[in-house]
């Protein structure tokens, strides 16, 4: 399994199947400037998850507790 797909497994886990539905399947995950960020629909700008897959498994957690768009 890649970083990547490492990513977007957890993010569909936090969010579960109803909560995630499409946005997950379709979700933009990369790596800029040796960060990772996610892109989700409907958002300008991406979000940074961190540097590390162990930083972006926790950024979306933490965005998922506190409601941001991913519920």
């Amino acid at each position: 399994m890649s970083d990547r797909e490492d990513i977007l497994e957890t993010l569909m886990q936090v969010i579960g199947e109803e909560g995630c539905g499409v946005a997950c399947e379709d979700a933009t995950v990369f790596k800029d400037g040796g960060v990772w960020k996610f892109m989700l629909e409907g958002f300008m700008e991406p979000w940074d998850l961190g540097r590390t897959v162990a930083e972006a498994k926790a950024s979306i957690r933490q965005y998922a507790s506190m409601g941001f768009g991913l519920s």
